[in-house]
């Protein structure tokens, strides 16, 4: 039998199809930094999660099962699911089973896939259906979720994954530079996410060709990598751990994710809190947060509106204190509170 919590803190099992590892050590991130939230306010956090990418499909039947054996001998308050589908389906289906509450977040590409993808419209309905609450990462994904399928206001929530302030600071350029290997002529621009066409990586190499100053450095791997390799002023780092990105955000001048749609915009935020200015897509979240002092939006579709924003940003100041102002509203630890209050109301309403 598990151990009783003490009051007003609750038993957790979060379920995702995204956790960071060694293997893979950006994979959900911003996952595994709510987990640790979670942790650091005395939740008993217990979890099932696939942390690698690719392999076989076979993979989801693992997790569905060791969240279901996690549920069985935890016997957590609540479930804490990440993504709708898949991994919000299979927790629905273990939290019907062991009779637990389920919390579910929306991040992004699974409500893109409830059009796109057969199947997975149902899928989605019974899984928004079994959930006591539903949390979207932005006020954007909110609208997408409901005018994709119908969902009560009183079942949604707006809440982001947030930022550690403490880890995401400013600090100095020219040390971490040094401390990269960094040298030559600026600005510094940077790109920190998967190489493929939602996040418009071909699109910022071709705007910052044609501004023909500075260097750009990209951060992350994906199906577009050999078409970006060998790009004049453009260096590969490849996959960076999470605790690392702070130090490359301390490098650079500008940090640019000019997606064709963004869901939220986790590295621009970040960004923000260590006080450099942003290239942000227009599309998506980016707008709820993005100020005209802290970055540019830019229309995605177009090269030079890209190359516009690069050329804004780099005249911005930087250190940007209105970026660190703008990102400390969202703040992890006030935003791993609103999610604990949830799965304690989650909790509540079973008991």
């Amino acid at each position: 039998m598990a151990e009783p919590t003490p009051s007003g803190r609750v038993r957790v099992l979060i379920v995702s199809q995204m956790w960071p590892s060694p293997h893979d050590p950006d994979l959900g991130a911003f996952v595994a930094q709510m987990a640790g939230e979670l942790e650091r306010r005395g939740h008993r956090v217990e979890r099932a999660t696939i942390d690698r990418r690719g392999g076989s499909k076979l993979k989801y039947a693992r997790l569905g099962w060791a969240a279901l054996g996690s549920a069985v001998r935890h016997r957590p308050d609540v479930i804490y699911a990440h993504f709708l589908v898949p991994a919000g389906a299979l927790a629905a289906v273990v939290s019907l089973i062991a009779r637990v509450p389920l919390v579910v977040t929306a991040h992004g590409t699974d409500v893109r896939n409830v059009r796109r993808i057969r199947g997975v419209r149902a899928l989605t309905r019974a899984t928004l259906r079994r959930a006591d609450k539903v949390v979207a990462v932005s006020d954007f994904l909110r609208r997408e979720l409901t005018a994709s399928l119908p969902l009560g206001a009183r079942k949604i929530e707006v809440i982001d994954c947030g930022v550690d302030l403490e880890r995401f600071r400013g600090r100095d350029p020219e040390e971490a530079r040094e401390k990269l290997g960094l040298d030559g002529e600026g600005p510094f621009f940077l790109f920190v996410g998967t190489l493929d066409r939602r996040k418009n990586v071909l699109a910022l190499v071709d705007a910052f060709e044609r501004l023909g100053a500075g260097q750009l450095i990209v951060i992350g791997d994906g199906p577009l990598r050999a078409r970006i390799e060998g790009r004049a002023g453009v260096r590969l780092v490849g996959r960076v751990a999470h605790g690392r990105i702070p130090e490359w955000i301390a490098a650079c001048d500008v940090l640019c994710q000019p997606s064709l749609e963004e869901p939220f915009g986790q590295a621009v935020l970040e960004a923000m809190a260590c006080e450099r200015p942003v290239v942000a897509t227009s599309i998506g979240g980016p707008r709820e947060f993005v100020t005209p002092e802290s970055g540019v939006l830019v229309d995605p579709r177009s090269v030079e509106s890209i190359r516009a924003g690069l050329e804004r940003a780099a005249a911005l100041p930087s250190p940007n204190a209105a970026g660190r102002r703008a990102a400390a509203r969202h703040d992890v630890r006030v935003q791993g509170e609103r999610v604990a209050e949830l799965l304690r109301g989650a909790s509540a309403s079973r008991g």
